[in-house]
């Protein structure tokens, strides 16, 4: 058989985060070729990644719009993607996850028939509102995958429980993969000049379409709580670049001492901070395995998650979003050593970092090949 050609497709910085070491393992396989396509439905956060890892897309329709909907976004990455993999030649389509991106590139690949391989497959809250729109982009695209590569083995289970049992595949979580290429023992950033090295870091990120508004708001009460009443604690918040989150980012938390409100960072820095961090504040997907994966406890800003291994593991507690419980949980693992070894030394159950290795071995015996 000739040379396969794999059309390996994200849009947003986690989705890149976490192809991207499988994009370098294609590269490096005979007998497969990678053909990375690009939507960009994160610019320049996306870009950041891909100068990291040194990857260079051969498609990237640019599709970021200001203000553009769900719908607009989805029409406009369809009818992209559809193109894409009529040029391209490809003989299998791989998604990541649960963006937009991802459950078009999948819909474009069935309407195409071609096969399709699914990368951090079977996640699941069963609650289609929580994350909105995530959760059904991962249902939508487990229903249309062929190759189901499963991080843990409780969303493989979950893939089985809904008759999934033809190509589920256990392979870890590539996001623990990328770590070998970020963390640096002599990591550098302008903003360790502002921070005292002597105080407890809490590294944080809040951006979920779901928490915009009032969630959010009595989050960030919060963190200016604990700021206000701790003068052993620094926060850093990269802000997420949209509007809302930024007018009220500023609104609540600018020019509060001892918390550092930043421009998002790139992937070295994000991954660096948090392992130099004391505890990890977050609504993110990604953020809740890459953590763990460095020894931090996160606290989830959500009531609840679709990766249930790290509750259960106890790297992660899901807290919400009110003030008073968000404020008593910081508390707590900034002033009970037990409860915080607890959760700092609890088992990472999202992989052994060899991920994307699993998977093309998985693709080549899929071909064949």
């Amino acid at each position: 058989m000739e040379e396969v050609r794999v059309l390996v497709v994200f849009g947003t910085r986690p989705e890149a985060i976490k192809m991207a070491p499988l994009v370098k393992v294609l590269e490096r396989t005979p007998g497969l070729r990678p053909v990375v396509c690009v939507t960009a439905q994160h610019r320049e956060m996306l870009d950041q990644v891909l100068e990291v890892f040194g990857i260079k897309p051969d498609y990237d329709l640019d599709l970021m719009k200001p203000g553009q909907s769900l719908a607009e976004l989805s029409v406009s990455v369809l009818t992209g993607l559809e193109k894409v993999i009529r040029s391209s030649g490809c003989q299998l389509v791989l998604v990541h996850g649960d963006t937009t991106t991802a459950f078009m590139g999948a819909l474009a690949a069935y309407y195409s028939q071609i096969p399709i391989g699914h990368v951090e497959a079977g996640l699941r809250t069963y609650d289609k509102y929580a994350p909105y729109p995530e959760e059904m982009n991962r249902e939508f695209i487990g229903r249309v995958a062929d190759l189901h590569f499963a991080p843990t083995v409780q969303s493989g289970l979950q893939l089985a429980a809904e008759n999934r049992i033809a190509n589920v595949h256990v392979t870890g979580n590539t996001v623990i993969d990328s770590l070998q290429w970020t963390i640096q023992e002599k990591f550098n950033h302008p903003l360790l000049a502002k921070l005292d090295k002597s105080r407890k870091w809490i590294f944080m990120t809040m951006h979920r379409r779901e928490n915009w508004g009032n969630p959010m708001k009595e989050v960030f009460e919060a963190v200016a709580r604990i700021a206000a009443e701790r003068e052993d604690v620094e926060f850093i918040y990269p802000v997420h670049p949209n509007p809302e989150i930024v007018k009220l980012a500023g609104e609540i938390l600018g020019g509060k001492a001892r918390i550092h409100l930043t421009e998002p960072l790139d992937v070295v820095a994000t991954h660096n901070f948090m392992a130099r961090c004391h505890f990890v504040l977050t609504d993110s997907g990604g953020i809740q395995e890459e953590a763990p994966s460095l020894g931090k406890p996160v606290l989830v800003l959500r009531e609840k998650t679709e990766r249930p291994e790290g509750v259960e593991a106890g790297t992660l507690r899901c807290i919400g979003t009110r003030t008073e419980r968000v404020y008593r949980e910081m508390a707590i693992l900034l002033d009970d050593k037990e409860a915080y070894r607890m959760m700092s030394e609890a088992s990472n159950p999202f992989g052994d970092g060899y991920a994307s290795e699993h998977i093309v071995q998985i693709i080549l015996e899929f071909f064949d090949l």
